[in-house]
C-alpha cells in the first residue's frame, strides 16, 4: 500500500481541529494543551497515516498532547517538553507493546498506570473501539467508544466518578507537579485487595514506561496473558 505524504494527509476541507477546539473551550482550565514541534507533528501524522479530518490526526498534528484534570489523564499527541512520550514513540516499537504492535494503538494513559488503546484486532469487540487497561483489575475493558467519543469524554466527561475508586484525598497535590512521562506507583498495587485503603498505600513517582512494564509482569504472574 502506498503511504500518503504529509501534504496529502493535511489536504482536507473538513479538519477536525475546529470541533476539538470547541471541546477544549468547554473543558476550560481542566485541560493543558501542550505545544507541538512542527517536525515531530509531521512525522507523527505520517507514521499514523491518518488525515487531520479525523480527531486522532488532528490531535497528532495540532498538539504535543493533552494533560487533563491536573494531569491525571494524558492524551498522546506528537510529543512536547512536558510529555515527550507521543503517539509515535509509544507505537513505533521503542516501547515494548507486549504483542500489541500492529494490532492496537496506544492513545492515552493515566497517572496510576491505566492505559488506553484503539483496537486494531488485539481485543475482542469492534475494531476502532477504545479499550482501557485498568490498574485495579489488570484487564482490558472495551469502553465501546470510538476515538472521537473517547476524546470528548476525556475533555468534558465525569472523570471524578470514573476514577473515584483509584484516587485518594490528596491525589491532586501529588499528580499536578508531574510531567506527562511520570506516574504514581501505588504499592501494594491497586489490584491487590489486601493492600487496604488507597490513601494508606505507598506512592512513588516513576516513569510511565515503568508502570507499563510492571503491569505486563503482573499480568503474566496472574495468568492474564498468554506470554
Amino acid at each position: 500500500m502506498t503511504r500518503k505524504s504529509v501534504a496529502e494527509l493535511l489536504d482536507t476541507d473538513e479538519p477536525a481541529w475546529p470541533m476539538i477546539q470547541e471541546w477544549l473551550a468547554s473543558a476550560g482550565d481542566r485541560v493543558e494543551v501542550l505545544p507541538r514541534d512542527e517536525r515531530q507533528a509531521e512525522q507523527t501524522l505520517q507514521q499514523l497515516q491518518v488525515t487531520v479530518r479525523s480527531p486522532l490526526g488532528a490531535i497528532a498534528y495540532e498538539t504535543g498532547g493533552l494533560l487533563i484534570d491536573s494531569g491525571w489523564l494524558r492524551v498522546l499527541g506528537s510529543g512536547s517538553e512536558r510529555m515527550s512520550g507521543s503517539l509515535r514513540s509509544w507505537n513505533d516499537g521503542t516501547v515494548d507493546t507486549f504483542g500489541l504492535s500492529g494490532k492496537a494503538l496506544l492513545i492515552a494513559h493515566d497517572a496510576v498506570g491505566g492505559f488506553f488503546a484503539l483496537n486494531g484486532g488485539a481485543f475482542d469487540g469492534d475494531p476502532g473501539n477504545v479499550h482501557y487497561l485498568a490498574p485495579d483489575t489488570l484487564e482490558w475493558d472495551d469502553l465501546e467508544l470510538p476515538y472521537s467519543d473517547f476524546l470528548s469524554w476525556a475533555l468534558t466527561g465525569d472523570l471524578a466518578s470514573y476514577y473515584a475508586d483509584n484516587r485518594w484525598p490528596d491525589w491532586r497535590e501529588q499528580v499536578a507537579p508531574l510531567s506527562g512521562d511520570q506516574g504514581i506507583l501505588v504499592y501494594p498495587p491497586l489490584w491487590a485487595a489486601e493492600g487496604g485503603e488507597r490513601a494508606r498505600r505507598s506512592k512513588n513517582v516513576v516513569p510511565v514506561t515503568e508502570l507499563w512494564g510492571l503491569t505486563h509482569e503482573w499480568r503474566k504472574q496472574l495468568g492474564l496473558t498468554a506470554e
